[in-house]
């Protein structure tokens, strides 16, 4: 079986968020199990000049977009055993950041029909086309316009795979026909609630549509998750499946992670106090064997940033310190920025990004708090988990698929929830977590240890999409 997955980022080429590790991560998971994959990605002038000067030429083609013709360029690279293909067009990709342009919908309208055209210069020509994301949406529809009866693409299948229904590519409707190109007939798979909308035409057009957690999957049938897609997703629902992301359990290694002040695992988990003292000293608060709750996020809506702030005189109540790691809303970066000189013991904030920083908070804390209003998947209560941070979550998406609830009498679960999205929820669940950390049995021997063991590779991940892809 040979499956190609087209997308707007992937790790370590460029990337900007959780598609990126996914697009990183899932090809080379399914090639070890005997499946032929490759990547197709624009070829943008922002990727790390490395990759780009070890970039090979394929060859070219002509793309057709409504009247207009352009250019396609094909360089290759080979990373962990898959092949990653980019289509080159400067008019296009040569500019500074790859999102959030004003011509967005034509550029990826572009690389949509690209990742179609191309096939004839790469000659890679899969069973299923993995498409995510609305940037990828149009190329399920481009095939059933243009391609399924050329030799190569007739029996091609098609998955939609959904990562944040947030963002769905909508734009006047005049762009269907005009800069799309979509025939005439074909227009009202793109239009919906009297816009274009690029998301829609994929979850229309393939045969399957994919989220990455079970529970998102149920969630974006409801309009409080579905930003106005619920009436398409209830219609097409036989087409609707969820599937958990794994983590790069390599990158992500406590054991072996360059970016510590120890190494560790279980059994030498001692040393994770080292971690802690170190970050307590690099961020500015007294050393101290109190538990350290640690977040690493963007200070959005999204993420329960909201809940935090409303509660946060409370929660630096309690015998703790609180670690921050993120940009996003400047009014949020700047109260946590007024919080921390008022609690400059207990609060230290870091408003910026650093995954060197990112890695010492995962090792340096004992809880790791994700409030999150909804969480298609999530990975960094994943990572937590491997480094021993005990996560903190709502129980939503993929917070609620990889982080059971710890039961002190059974000692089974990995974290702790709270269901509502209400701030003294959230501190209820953060109270409960501060609680058992004065209890070793239940802490060490219990929910720290189930948490460090939990398996969040790609494997079982890949064997999901294994028998999605053999069930089409």
């Amino acid at each position: 079986m040979k499956v190609l997955f087209a997308a707007s980022e992937a790790s370590p080429f460029i990337r900007t968020g959780g598609l990126g590790d996914v697009m990183g991560a899932l090809p080379a998971a399914l090639k070890k199990k005997g499946i032929e994959t490759a990547v197709v990605l624009p070829l943008y002038s922002d990727m790390k000049a490395e990759y780009r000067n070890s970039l090979k030429y394929i060859g070219n083609t002509t793309v057709y977009l409504g009247w207009r013709s352009q250019y396609a360029g094909v360089f290759m690279s080979r990373v962990n055993d898959v092949d990653y293909y980019f289509i080159d067009n400067e008019y296009y990709f040569k500019r500074n950041g790859i999102y959030g342009h004003f011509d967005d919908g034509e550029r990826f309208a572009f690389f949509s029909k690209a990742v179609l055209e191309t096939m004839q210069v790469t000659g890679f020509y899969p069973d299923i086309l993995q498409c995510n994301d609305w940037q990828t949406g149009l190329s399920p529809l481009y095939l059933d316009c243009f391609y399924r009866f050329v030799d190569g693409y007739k029996t091609m299948k098609t998955v939609m795979t959904i990562h944040n229904i947030e963002f769905q590519g909508r734009m006047d409707k005049y762009v269907i026909g005009n800069v799309f190109g979509v025939p005439a007939g074909m227009e009202s798979i793109v239009e919906y609630k009297g816009d274009a909308n690029m998301l829609k035409a994929g979850i229309e057009s393939s045969n399957k549509v994919v989220t990455v957690s079970p529970t998102y999957a149920g969630e974006i049938l409801e309009p409080y998750f579905a930003y106005g897609l619920e009436g398409i997703l209830n219609a097409r629902s036989y087409k609707l499946c969820g599937i958990v992301n794994g983590i790069d359990t390599d990158l992500y290694n406590p054991k072996t992670d360059k970016a510590l002040f120890a190494n560790f695992d279980y059994k030498t988990y001692a040393k994770k106090a080292e971690n802690k003292h170190g970050l307590q000293e690099l961020l500015g608060l007294p050393a101290s064997d109190r538990p350290l709750i640690g977040m690493v996020t963007r200070l959005t809506p999204q993420k329960g940033i909201d809940l935090v702030l409303n509660v946060i005189r409370e929660m630096l109540s309690m015998d703790i310190q609180f670690v921050v790691l993120g940009t996003g809303d400047a009014k949020y970066e700047n109260a946590l920025r007024e919080i921390g000189k008022q609690f400059p013991t207990k609060l230290a904030t870091a408003i910026y990004f650093s995954s060197d920083i990112a890695s010492k908070i995962y090792a340096g804390s004992d809880m790791f708090l994700m409030p999150s209003k909804y969480e298609p998947c999530g990975l960094s209560q994943m990572i937590a988990m491997r480094y021993g941070a005990i996560p903190i979550v709502r129980e939503t998406g993929g917070l609620k698929d990889t982080v059971p609830a710890f039961d002190p009498t059974t000692k089974k679960g990995l974290g702790f929830t709270f269901k509502t999205y209400n701030a003294h929820d959230m501190l209820g669940a953060v109270q409960r977590a501060v609680d058992t950390f004065y209890q070793p049995d239940l802490w060490l021997k219990g929910v720290v240890k189930n948490a460090m063991a939990a398996d969040f590779s790609w494997d079982k991940s890949a064997d999901d999409y294994l028998r999605l892809y053999n069930n089409i």
